[in-house]
């Protein structure tokens, strides 16, 4: 099988760079949630660090290089958690941050990347628009453009949960498919990349909002496939635009693509709130909806689903999930 873009031995090596904060997150068995679900489900819980989401563990490889051998300045365009990532691991290494985010981004995502000490550049239009303004920017200044999923750090960094995955095999009963949120695929090739070399037996399964649903529609084409919008509440994922590189990884590491309505994410939220305990972003919630939306596919089996991210607006998530949840939750 032709190679992915990413490295076993760098991955492990990955271990040894990005802080501890976000290494060996909770892994464990949720029996609450199997009444309401038909399987077994098992939590990967990537949400239990100080920026609330996976995307510390490649923003951590990518500004330690920086800090020993590149520009002392680097921007990127964010949704937001790749924003707070960057903005948390450049702080104490003295780089100077520049995140472009859509004006129309999670209000909460943004405050929390200006209370980290970035520059926040804010555009019109959607995270597509926020990119070109990225790259545009690092143009003209000559500083490092951080691309989330095409920089092969932000894969890697993000493959480190796969490793933790297969490491643990005492820690939850043997599970035999993982669901993971699809979006730019940084978190998709890095797990698939990790469970197909070292647990080929464990089925890879990519999940996308059907109302952004370009990297799927282009897993399934084989080729990529643009979209005119993304129409989602899961806006860590509502890209238009996926990478051809990521794609051909992508290619390689995932067995299914599939597309969930908005109204499964919702009501997997719910279910992560009401029987986990856990207040989740709308990405975060979309393996359960996959469950929701296909139970005898999963009826009897053991599933890992990883929880991607819990940096929500409370507002919006009370709407969507009727929680009495105070905004300063």
């Amino acid at each position: 099988m032709r190679p992915t873009r990413l490295d076993t031995a760098r991955i492990r090596a990955a271990r040894q760079v990005i802080d501890p904060a976000f290494l060996d997150t909770p892994l464990y068995r949720c029996d609450a949630l199997e009444p309401e679900l038909g399987c077994a489900v098992s939590v990967k819980l990537e949400t239990a660090n100080p920026v609330r989401s996976f995307k510390g563990r490649g923003t951590e490889l990518i500004v330690s290089r920086l800090a020993e051998h590149g520009p002392g300045a680097v921007v990127c365009a964010s949704a937001g958690n790749l924003g707070q990532a960057l903005a948390w691991s450049a702080r104490d290494r003295g780089l100077d941050v520049t995140v472009v985010a859509s004006r129309f981004a999670t209000p909460a995502k943004l405050d929390r990347i200006r209370a980290l000490g970035a520059r926040l550049e804010l555009v019109d239009g959607d995270h597509e628009a926020a990119r070109e303004r990225a790259a545009a920017i690092a143009r003209h200044d000559g500083i490092r453009l951080l691309e989330d999923s095409l920089d092969i750090e932000t894969c890697e960094g993000a493959a480190t949960i796969g490793l933790e995955l297969v490491a643990q095999p005492a820690a939850v009963p043997a599970y035999d498919a993982v669901l993971i949120a699809l979006g730019g695929g940084a978190l998709a090739t890095g797990v698939g990349h990790v469970l197909k070399a070292l647990a080929p037996g464990v089925e890879v399964i990519c999940v996308q909002p059907r109302g952004a649903p370009a990297l799927t529609l282009s897993w399934r084409a084989r080729r990529v496939v643009t979209t005119e919008s993304a129409d989602t509440i899961a806006d860590g994922v509502a890209g238009r635009h996926p990478l051809p590189a990521v794609l051909d990884d992508l290619l390689l590491v995932a067995d299914d693509a599939v597309l969930v309505e908005e109204s499964s994410i919702v009501a997997g939220m719910r279910l992560f709130l009401h029987h986990a305990g856990l207040v989740v972003e709308p990405s975060a919630a979309l393996g359960l909806a996959a469950i929701l939306e296909d139970r005898d596919r999963f009826a009897g089996r053991h599933v890992v689903t990883i929880v991607c991210g819990s940096n929500v607006d409370m507002d919006a998530y009370r709407r969507w999930t009727g929680a009495g949840l105070t905004s300063d939750h």
